[in-house]
């Protein structure tokens, strides 16, 4: 994904403790979310779900199966 894209979740490729943790971040299927930035070499990710900002390891990051607009 690109910066500042806007994108729709499909899927959690996680276990259920993932999904669950996920969910309660707002993050599900159907959801839109966007993507702020990411560093380099594995960083954090942050992404925009509705109002809130939320910061994802790199490794959390890649399960969450997005479809672009």
């Amino acid at each position: 994904m690109r910066e500042n894209q806007k994108v729709k979740v499909l899927e959690i490729s996680g276990g259920r403790i993932l999904q669950h943790k996920m969910m309660s971040m707002g993050i599900y299927p159907g959801r839109e979310i966007t993507k702020m930035s990411h560093f380099a070499l594995r960083g954090p990710v942050t992404v925009r779900v509705g109002r809130s900002v939320l910061a994802l390891g790199h490794g959390v990051a890649a399960k969450i199966i997005v479809e672009t607009e």
